[in-house]
């Protein structure tokens, strides 16, 4: 009876410090296991993969021999590669091409492969606790989206300073800078860019996830022009350009948006695109693009992400979005009260069937496109004649000019930083926020496995 006594009050009476242990032991079980098995069939895949292509290119059985052959020596490179330790010293720094207010964007070059890669880098000191969430999210949906229409992540790893991604580089840039750069888009170029996108959002939604982030800095164009997602740091859990606190404290601001009011659409244009850099990479963000019920307390869908494409549309189409405005707070009240201020300017004539998507988009809930299903959507009048089917293969409406591997034209100019310089931090909080981030690291198959020359120019353009 006493020992029983006992034993029950130890269990009541276990501190943080072991119960956080319990926990970090729980994950790193669970992780290791579920990693084993998700390997295992990995690997089944790739082998199915194999044999359906020799059996499609009706290979001879010595030929099939020799490429089993090959594969088990890529799978076996695959498994030692795998084993060793990722690090910042893998990769040298060629250029800063991106920064926000929680990290940069650089180039890089993995040393070894003389691969080029995105390495997004996040700092460690910058995440809020419930940041923790979609910053797992982001790394899931990565590794699981292994798709035409989402950026490929190749490796993913951690230091005490920051979390890494390193991510395919997409030298198109992203529509943000193509918007800046254009005044508006054509009605055939901008039913180009909304239907790619509508298959990209789509691709995610199938996997069961909701961007929520939909905008223009996070749709990425490849070499050839065409769209792929990026950012899926918010796919769960809370930002605080979600927040509607951030927005809602109308009082305090004074009601400078009468001046923007009664500007013409090109004012409002120039304004709007002298600001939105800075929007860009400001820690609150913009609600520009968030649907209204994502503000809201009871609930949203994936239809959030189908009215941030009705925006962006509009902007396409118009030069700027339909709820700018001076201030942050300002574009909140204009969102929320849709109905009244989602109008079109006059001196902007756009085709009936372009407004009616828009409003199809941007509007109810129950009432939007797609709340039955995607292919809605796609036969909307506003894609009469798009090819869903072979639209990447295509060429895109707006060719991209890529003279190399490296070339970053299509980003800004961003002067370097600190953000890879070591800077002593508490050493309890670097343990602390240590285990939040067991499985973090991810390698990729193709990724460890191909492998090419460093090119000659990169040798000699450095930076």
């Amino acid at each position: 009876y006493i020992m029983a006594m006992t034993s029950q009050s130890s269990c009541f009476s276990m501190s943080n410090h072991t119960k956080e242990r319990v926990t970090m032991a729980k994950v790193t079980l669970e992780n290791f296991y579920s990693n084993l098995i998700a390997q295992h069939e990995e690997r089944e895949m790739r082998q199915q993969k194999l044999e359906k292509v020799m059996d499609q290119e009706g290979l001879a059985d010595e030929e099939k021999r020799m490429r089993r052959s090959q594969h088990a020596r890529k799978e076996t490179e695959f498994l030692r590669l795998k084993r060793t330790r990722l690090g910042l010293e893998d990769f040298e720094s060629l250029k800063v091409i991106g920064r926000g207010a929680f990290g940069e964007v650089r180039l890089v070059q993995k040393k070894d492969t003389g691969h080029v890669y995105a390495m997004k880098i996040r700092k460690a000191d910058m995440l809020e606790k419930e940041q923790v969430g979609h910053i797992r999210a982001e790394r899931d949906i990565l590794v699981e989206a292994d798709s035409l229409w989402v950026v490929k992540m190749f490796y993913s790893f951690q230091d005490k300073m920051n979390l890494y991604l390193i991510m395919e580089f997409l030298p198109g840039g992203d529509m943000m800078t193509l918007l800046m750069k254009k005044d508006t888009l054509s009605e055939e170029a901008t039913q180009f860019y909304i239907a790619e996108t509508v298959l990209a959002i789509d691709s995610i939604h199938q996997l069961g996830f909701i961007h929520r982030d939909i905008k223009p800095d996070n749709l990425l164009l490849d070499s050839r022009g065409h769209v792929k997602l990026s950012d899926f740091g918010l796919c769960t859990g809370l930002k605080r350009a979600h927040r509607t606190e951030f927005y809602k404290n109308l009082n305090h601001s004074l009601p400078s948006d009468l001046t923007f009011q009664n500007m013409n659409s090109k004012r409002k244009a120039e304004t709007w695109k002298r600001n939105r850099r800075q929007l860009a990479f400001s820690t609150v963000g913009t609600p520009d693009y968030i649907a209204p019920e994502v503000f809201m307390q009871n609930g949203y869908n994936k239809l959030c992400d189908w009215w941030s494409l009705g925006v962006i549309m509009y902007e396409m189409l118009i030069g700027y979005p339909p709820f700018c405005s001076e201030t942050p707070q300002e574009t909140y009240r204009k969102v929320m009260n849709w109905r009244e201020t989602l109008i079109f300017p006059p001196e902007v004539p756009i085709s009936e069937k372009a407004k009616d998507l828009i409003l199809r988009f941007c509007c109810e809930e129950e009432h939007r496109i797609g709340a039955v299903a995607v292919e809605e959507i796609k036969a909307n009048p506003f894609f009469e004649g798009v090819d869903y089917d072979h639209i990447r293969e295509r060429p895109a409406a707006i060719p991209i000019e890529i003279k190399s591997i490296d070339d970053t034209s299509n980003f800004d100019e961003f002067p370097d930083s600190d953000i890879l310089t070591p800077t002593a931090a508490p050493e309890a909080d670097l343990k602390n926020k240590d285990w939040v981030f067991i499985n973090y690291t991810y390698k990729r198959f193709e990724g460890l496995t191909a492998r090419g020359a460093i090119p000659s120019y990169m040798k000699s353009s450095k930076r």
